[in-house]
């Protein structure tokens, strides 16, 4: 999950389309392929960790409340290293941030591959401590070198973002079970960020040859927490993000405590995956109007909380009807991220607003998965946390209200008489 905080980084390098010559495509070239591998990667350390929670916790033996922990590890990170990552680019250069940020998330997920508690929870914070820092400074990297093919760049870095997810959650358990291991299963996710690590080599190597300094306008992100319009995007992407996140830490480890087999539940996850991405398109599409944004936001909160529901009163049988219903509420990310994006008056004022709506937002987002493991480990049932979990949902409902209100017009303002 992205944003463009590190939009008024320092310093700047030219963008790479459009300076000719057969070295400067091969840049290009490599950027896409680079802009794939990262994509690739963005989301397959949370969901192969997810697909493998209940193994790794029968396999190290640690207790419920670090079974808690370990999936709030990654909202955790995303609200400081979110918040740190405009003062990084700012320091190293985007590009230098984005590769510094790949070793991290390498080397993190390949740590996870030692058999330990304490390896495991050593090898989350520093994975995902770099994945947070790609994951807001990736959309600034898009803008800044790709300006005249946004849109289809970032079309592609999503896709490939939720393809690596759809993948990993399917095939994580077979392969963690072909090593005989599921710590050994999570740390092979590593390997393909160290490939995602070097294909980032050549464009790092290419901007440290190209940067200049160049000063961008930037907006205090912090006091616009006191404003309606700040309060609001940031409660908006607070509860989406805090239901996000505790479906994807909690589902497949659901499905398997209520008798389903690992495999199976990692092939449910990844439906539920699979799903998200036609949602998301199809909700943008709705909503790329003003005046249908609230219908599509009301229609992917219905459909969240209808999952939560079916999750809570059918039996698992009903599994794959599940992850579609959740799936396709899953959808509404970048529906937020559209809103996001309009509602800023300056470039600068919505870097702003992502900043601070996605730092306190993810921070607000850890009682989600955090709060289901404990509530789950002190009752012994998930029917308490699926119950806390559908009154969040309903709650979007009201929000999105909120959002997407039009703004009155004053009475003084009045037509002028033909």
């Amino acid at each position: 999950m992205a944003s463009s905080t590190a939009a008024s980084a320092l310093p700047e390098t030219a963008p790479l389309p459009g300076t000719g010559g057969a070295q400067q495509r091969g840049v290009v070239v490599a950027g896409v392929v680079a802009i794939v591998l990262i994509g690739l990667n963005l989301r397959a350390g949370i969901t192969g960790a997810a697909a493998l929670l209940h193994d790794l916790q029968a396999v190290l033996g640690y207790g419920p409340l670090i079974a808690a922990v370990i999936p709030s590890i990654p909202t955790l990170c995303f609200a400081v290293a979110g918040a740190a990552t405009s003062w990084l680019t700012r320091q190293l250069g985007l590009e230098k941030a984005i590769l510094l940020s790949l070793v991290m998330l390498a080397a993190g997920l390949v740590l996870r591959g030692i058999p330990s508690t304490g390896m495991l929870l050593a090898g989350t914070v520093v994975g995902m401590s770099g994945l947070a820092v790609c994951n807001v400074a990736m959309p600034s990297f898009i803008r800044v070198h790709f300006a005249d093919r946004t849109s289809l760049m970032t079309a592609l870095y999503t896709v490939t973002m939720t393809t690596g997810a759809t993948v990993t959650a399917v095939l994580i358990v077979p392969v963690a079970q072909a090593l005989g291991s599921p710590s050994a299963g999570v740390g092979s996710i590593g390997l393909m960020a160290l490939c995602a690590c070097l294909g980032f080599v050549p464009i790092a190597v290419h901007a440290h040859r190209n940067a200049s300094a160049v000063k961008a306008a930037r907006v205090s992100p912090w006091p616009l927490l006191r404003t309606r319009t700040g309060a609001l995007i940031t409660l908006g992407f607070t509860v989406q993000a805090l239901l996000a996140y505790a479906v994807l830490s909690w589902f497949p480890y659901m499905l398997v405590t209520m008798g389903m087999t690992a495999s199976a539940s990692g092939l449910m996850f990844g439906l539920m995956q699979l799903v998200s991405v036609p949602a998301g398109m199809v909700l943008v599409a709705i909503g790329s109007r003003p005046s249908r944004l609230r219908g599509a936001f009301l229609l992917a909160t219905v459909t969240m909380a209808l999952g939560v529901l079916a999750m809570l009163v059918l039996p698992v049988d009903w599994a794959p009807l599940t992850a579609v219903l959740l799936g396709f509420g899953l959808g509404i990310f970048p529906l937020v991220m559209v809103m996001i994006s309009r509602s800023g008056r300056t470039t600068a004022e919505t870097t702003a607003l992502s900043t601070v709506a996605q730092s306190a937002g993810y921070l607000l987002a850890t009682l989600g998965p955090f709060g289901m493991g404990l509530l789950h480990s002190a009752t012994g049932s998930w029917t308490l946390p699926l119950i806390l979990l559908l009154a969040v949902a309903l709650g979007q409902i009201g929000v999105g209200q909120l959002l997407t209100a039009r703004p009155k017009i004053p009475q003084s303002a009045e037509r002028t008489p033909r």
